[in-house]
């Protein structure tokens, strides 16, 4: 594969893989998964389960391991063609996902931040008309 082509994989495939890791992470739909993982990361007795639970609540560890899939499926290597193109495209992807999850997050906040603006200046003008 060109470098050209690994360049677009290595951009393209780290968008599924930020995508999943943000959902479990951060979503509704996970939350009572997350919620469980979460108090068992906190309260579990064992050193290795405490991790074990952790890694389910944090966006950047899950990636790892959504990475390592997305790995077996598509069999991308970056720069080399043996085990160290694995190596590479595995830190390569997971430090692009969570570009994107960074960038996704501001974006998030940005908008949030918005909506509390624009409601502020609602209220205020609600007041002013009833006034």
């Amino acid at each position: 594969m060109s470098l050209a082509a690994q360049t677009v994989w290595l951009f393209l495939l780290a968008v599924p893989i930020a995508c999943v890791s943000w959902t479990a992470t951060h979503e509704e739909i996970f939350r009572e998964p997350r919620d469980f993982c979460k108090r068992e990361s906190e309260r579990a007795h064992s050193f290795l389960r405490r991790k074990c639970f952790y890694v389910f609540t944090c966006e950047y560890c899950f990636s790892h391991y959504v990475t390592i899939f997305f790995l077996a499926v598509t069999r991308y290597k970056l720069l080399l063609p043996n085990w160290r193109g694995y190596l590479l495209s595995f830190f390569a992807l997971v430090w692009i996902a969570n570009l994107y999850m960074n960038i996704y997050a501001r974006l998030r906040l940005d908008v949030t931040h918005e909506r509390i603006e624009i409601k502020s200046q609602e209220k205020k003008l609600s007041k002013r008309e009833a006034a």
